[in-house]
This record gives C-alpha cells, sequence and structure tokens, in this order.
C-alpha cells in the first residue's frame, strides 16, 4: 500500500489559494479535510490528484509524482468531482462504464462492473436513464460510481454527500470505507461535520493554511 505525499505545496493563480502544504494521506484510511468555502480543499485535491501542477512543491504516490504534465489524472486516481462532471447526452450507465474503458476494459465488461457499481449506490434502477433526466442526488451517486467502479489506488471525493439525505449519505460513507479496506488512499473533501466524523483523520484547511 502507499501513501499520499503532499511536500511544501504552494499555488498561485493572482491570489496564494494554498500556502507551503505539507500532509500525508495514508493509504487503507478514509482521511476527511474541511474548511470553508474558498480555503483551497478543491485545489488540493486537484493538485493531490494531478490535474493541476503546484506553483512549488511537490504531490507524489508510489514513489513518483502525481503531476504528468497534462493535466490528466494517473491511471491510479480516481476522482468524484464536485461539479459531478457527467456527460448529459449518456446513460447513468455509459457515464460509469466509460470510466472502465478509458482503461482498457472491454465494452461488455465495462458495462457489467458499471451496473454493479450503480447497484453499490441503490440507483441499479438509472442504468438506462439519461443524465439530464437525473435529480442532483441521484446524479451524484452517478458521479460516487463512476469514481469507485475503477478500484483506484487513490480516490479523491470532493463533497460527496452534499446532496443527499442521511440515508444515502450512510450508504456512501459504507463504500468509502470499503475501499480504504481494499488498501486504497480515500480522501474526503466535506463542509459536513457528521462526515467528518465518520472518518478516520482529519485536516483542515483555512485561506490555504492548514490548521
Amino acid at each position: 500500500m502507499n501513501d499520499l505525499t503532499l511536500d511544501g505545496v504552494t499555488y498561485v493563480n493572482g491570489r496564494t489559494l494554498l500556502d507551503g502544504v505539507s500532509l500525508t494521506f495514508p493509504a487503507g484510511r478514509v482521511t476527511a479535510l474541511s474548511g470553508p468555502s474558498g480555503s483551497g480543499k478543491t485545489t488540493l485535491l486537484s493538485i493531490a490528484g494531478g490535474l493541476l501542477a503546484p506553483t512549488s512543491g511537490t504531490a507524489s504516490y508510489a514513489g513518483a509524482s502525481t503531476w504528468t504534465g497534462t493535466g490528466d489524472p494517473r491511471p491510479e486516481v480516481a476522482f468524484v468531482l464536485q461539479v459531478y462532471g457527467l456527460v448529459p447526452i449518456l446513460s447513468a450507465r455509459e457515464n460509469v462504464s466509460i470510466a472502465l474503458r478509458a482503461r482498457g476494459v472491454a465494452p461488455a465488461d465495462a458495462d457489467e462492473h458499471a451496473e454493479a457499481a450503480l447497484a453499490r449506490f441503490g440507483i441499479a434502477d438509472l442504468g438506462e436513464r439519461q443524465v439530464e433526466e437525473l435529480s442532483g442526488g441521484q446524479m451524484q451517486r452517478v458521479a460516487c460510481a463512476r469514481g469507485f467502479v475503477v478500484d483506484a489506488g487513490v480516490l479523491l471525493a470532493d463533497e460527496p454527500t452534499s446532496e443527499l439525505d442521511e440515508g444515502n449519505r450512510g450508504v456512501v460513507l459504507t463504500e468509502l470505507r470499503e475501499e480504504a479496506a481494499r488498501g486504497a488512499v480515500v480522501v474526503v473533501a466535506t463542509h459536513d461535520p457528521a462526515v467528518v466524523e465518520a472518518c478516520d483523520l482529519h485536516y483542515a484547511l483555512d485561506e490555504g493554511h492548514l490548521v
């Protein structure tokens, strides 16, 4: 198992969004990342997962930088995005399946795994529905299914329960723990104290600094 490590990460884009952040997200644990809006949570996740290059400092996993120079995450990294990032013209199942197809999984196998991933979040019956027909909470669960289906070594989830009721929030938290149990690095950015309480570790950000 490999940890995800940030060492002296600073990110400047007009203003300083992260300032010398050093921390370790351990494999096999669920880590909460909290802080007010604008504190740098999403920026930190983006750098940790290789979507953004830090202005200075490093983010590394399994002995190599998460930034590959392209803005595309390494195959070992999966995201659950706060804005969902789903393709409106595709069905729920297709949105999950494409994450596997992009990693070289055969279409039939990808579709089968996608159905199972939707079932983990109680939405197997929505597989044929187009994303534009779904509610916010349903889209959030499709986004979770897409992030979880690839069995990534690193799973970075940005506010994955913000649209969910208590029951479905519990389902997502259970599945996050399942990902950690198989040895993944699991990081959850959240405003929800109940989610923070349910995690193994907790880091808090404020104005780009660890507090």
